[in-house]
């Protein structure tokens, strides 16, 4: 993949294995959220939520947007049509559960 030199080849590792080892855990994490069965979604959106989740869970140093917004933008390159839109809301349902402190401080720094 052209750019590829540029990533942080450690933090890829992590989220490649991370996310094989945490599958189940995400998936508990992601299954609520759904409005159809995992089955149903794309295997794009589901890795970029997997992605997502361990990132909430593992990467307490990655902030809680850079971590939507990335996902996002994974997405929205990778995914179908509109399932950047469907991560958004799965990642935004997670987040608040696994980055309390940090999503309130965002929300109450807008208001």
């Amino acid at each position: 993949m052209q750019g590829f030199n540029k990533a942080d080849s450690v933090h890829y590792d992590a989220l490649l294995h991370g996310c094989i080892e945490l599958a189940a855990d995400l998936d508990a994490l992601i299954v609520p959220l759904l409005d159809r069965e995992l089955g149903q979604i794309s295997p794009i959106e589901h890795g970029c939520m997997w992605i997502g989740a361990y990132e909430f869970l593992k990467c307490p140093d990655v902030p809680w947007r850079v971590v939507l917004n990335e996902c996002i933008e994974l997405a929205k390159d990778f995914g179908g049509t509109d399932g950047h839109k469907y991560v958004n809301a799965v990642l935004n349902g997670i987040a608040p559960r696994l980055r309390t402190v940090e999503v309130e401080a965002d929300r109450a720094a807008k208001a």
